[in-house]
């Protein structure tokens, strides 16, 4: 008896001494620091996929153009903020509300689809992790996301996500490329409508084609752009025509982080 428990006792200490050197680990790799001046050539989740493609036969190739934050339209800035996370500019890495609220929903479906992810939750798992969703994988994303909150700006963090975020099926990543893909223009020349669109998709951007006329896309854009209305982030055009010498929205000022934000639409 003593001895079953003296090897409990053995075998309790050596995974807690695992569990502590692998926390310990996250905390020194990989460098978020060079994040600041150096811009990713190929994330973990574009890896990912690359195999997945492999696997399947399929002859698709990473398409990815990198931009830097000043020439993405401030209004596919607002509309992504307002779909994938309202509070960014307020937390440090983390959404408890949403996250309880996601804890909430699986628990009320039997589904654990861990979501309530912020930007740069979303960010730290695109860059350097798989898509799994097991405990391990989410400590390792929660302590990446704290590093990079404290190493770098809010503006790095938005420009990097929308530079390596996934877009659409072939190979899509980034706003550069989904800009030129689905409307053949680029990511500086996207209208308040087309970001709408486009930022509607994201949460499942091979399910949803920004062009498409799903239920789901439709409602969700017409969300975001009547949100971005609300602000006064967008004018409409019977506005602009009946009332011609009301104050205009400055885009220069859509990048600056609002003063109050109101609750991000459900996914």
């Amino acid at each position: 008896m003593k001895r079953k428990k003296s090897c409990l006792k053995r075998t309790v200490l050596f995974l807690s001494l695992l569990f502590f050197l692998f926390a310990a680990f996250q905390f020194l790799y990989p460098d978020v620091s060079e994040l600041k001046t150096k811009n990713p050539v190929k994330t973990a989740f574009m890896s990912y996929r690359e195999k997945e493609w492999e696997m399947e036969g399929k002859k698709y190739r990473t398409n990815q153009k990198w931009v830097p934050l000043r020439s993405i339209s401030p209004y596919l800035v607002k509309a992504v903020l307002i779909s994938e996370d309202d509070k960014f500019w307020s937390h440090e890495g983390f959404d408890y509300e949403a996250m309880q609220k996601a804890l909430e929903k699986d628990i009320k479906t039997k589904k654990f689809k861990l979501g309530g992810s912020t930007i740069s939750q979303q960010l730290a798992k695109n860059l350097y992790l798989s898509p799994s969703k097991n405990p391990l994988r989410k400590i390792r994303e929660s302590i990446i996301t704290w590093r990079m909150e404290k190493a770098l700006s809010k503006k790095r963090i938005l420009e990097l996500y929308l530079n390596v975020a996934e877009w659409g099926d072939r190979g899509i990543f980034g706003i550069e490329a989904a800009a030129r893909n689905y409307y053949n223009k680029s990511a500086a020349a996207l209208g308040p409508e087309e970001a709408a669109r486009l930022a509607s998709v994201l949460p499942n951007p091979i399910k949803f084609n920004p062009l498409g006329s799903q239920r789901y896309v439709i409602h969700r854009s017409n969300l975001i752009y009547n949100i971005m209305v609300r602000r006064g982030i967008v004018v409409p055009e019977y506005e602009e025509v009946s009332e011609p010498n009301n104050s205009t929205v400055n885009p220069e000022k859509l990048l600056e982080p609002p003063v109050t934000e109101e609750a991000k639409p459900s996914h």
